[in-house]
């Protein structure tokens, strides 16, 4: 039941962002103890037709996707079908070649692999083709030591899905996976992680204001995110990458749908009665993951704070995940500073959207950091 004095604070808010802060077009929908609660959105989705945001307009999400093929993985942990210890050649037997066959599961989920980089040939092409890109990671040799921290910022999606390819018993494709295990049983309609056609309309137009530059061509984070498939406009406009299965950065979403997923996760893996996950897979899944203050050489040497089940947690001073309060609050950001979290101790999901791509320096940059303590204050939680 939406909460219409935390509704009409957040609308403000929101309002605020653009008339104020440079924001376009921008959604937020939090629950609050399986409740939606707040469903607010304003500004613009496409500025060159005037087209209006409202509560259906679709956003790219980019790397809050990763949320979705960690949660994959702990499904098949729950249902028996993995082990996070046991290599990942032990189920998707490829991925053991050249020195890789000691890598287990929470390796991935954890970012310590030592391979962060894409394989050879990766393009705005090929990323659309799941075949290509897992046999290439498959035949890749570590380029870091096994254990260092090293952001999977694009490959993190095709070996965690691969892994839930190969150890479902009906080897679905991850996009049906996706729609058979959790949006359809969770009444979650638009969380998308390749498109189908008739949403296209929907999607709003991204604003690119200079932040992504391409990155040094011998930076790990080069290898990590090829500057030809960076996470701009050109790139995530094309038809057929909207349509790919890109799992760690492809995602399409509404605020309204991605908040329900996150609200699974604050739930303690339930919501509506229906049970996703075991609480205690959850809580696991909120511990920190070592070595988390250790520099990330993709990261440009700043640390990640991540969990231990393959998401980001709250940091006060990283300025990504810095609205996401609460100790125990998982998140994943995404480029552009789009954001969702659940807080399990509050039992409260957020997700924010937008097409503005920024990148905050600071935590108090954030275009969300007004707009999540309006939240939290009116809601009681601040």
């Amino acid at each position: 039941m939406i909460d219409h004095a935390a509704n009409e604070a957040v609308q403000a808010a929101l309002e605020r962002s653009v008339s104020q802060k440079g924001e376009v077009g921008v959604q937020l929908a939090a629950y609050l103890h399986g409740e939606l609660v707040v469903d607010c959105w304003a500004g613009v989705a496409d500025a060159a037709t005037g087209r209006a945001v409202d509560g259906d307009t679709l956003f790219n999400i980019f790397s809050v996707t990763k949320a979705v093929p960690s949660t994959a993985i702990h499904i098949q942990a729950e249902k028996g079908l993995l082990d996070y210890d046991e290599p990942i050649a032990t189920y998707w037997p490829e991925f053991g070649q050249n020195g890789k066959g000691a890598i287990t599961v929470r390796d991935a989920l954890n970012h310590v692999t030592g391979v962060p980089q894409m394989p050879p040939g990766t393009s705005p092409q090929t990323i659309c083709d799941w075949d290509f890109i897992v046999n290439g990671i498959a035949a890749l040799t570590p380029i870091l030591p096994h254990g260092q921290p090293a952001y999977q910022s694009m490959s993190f999606g095709w070996i965690l899905g691969e892994i839930v390819r190969r150890t479902d018993p009906s080897h679905r494709d991850f996009r049906r996976f996706l729609r058979e295990e959790i949006w359809q049983p969770f009444a979650i309609p638009d969380f998308w992680v390749g498109i189908d056609d008739d949403v296209e309309p929907r999607i709003a137009t991204l604003v690119d204001d200079g932040s992504s530059a391409p990155a040094p061509e011998a930076s790990l984070f080069h290898q990590s995110l090829p500057n030809g498939v960076r996470l701009i406009p050109a790139v995530f406009e094309q038809p057929d990458v909207r349509r790919a299965c890109i799992a760690g950065v492809g995602g399409i979403s509404s605020a309204r749908s991605q908040a329900r997923f996150w609200a699974i996760l604050a739930g303690r893996g339930q919501l509506d009665g229906k049970r996703l996950l075991s609480a205690e897979r959850v809580d696991a899944a909120c511990l920190p993951r070592p070595d988390n203050l250790l520099p990330d050489p993709v990261y440009f040497g700043a640390p990640m704070t991540v969990s231990q089940g393959g998401y980001w947690m709250h940091s006060a001073t990283t300025p990504f995940t810095a609205p996401a309060k609460g100790a125990r609050t998982i998140c994943v950001p995404g480029a552009g500073a789009s954001l969702g979290w659940a807080d399990p101790d509050a039992g409260l999901a957020v997700a924010f959207c937008h097409n503005r791509m920024s990148r905050p320096k600071t935590p108090q940059d954030h275009p969300l950091m007004d707009i999540a303590d309006t939240l939290r204050e009116a809601l009681g939680l601040a």
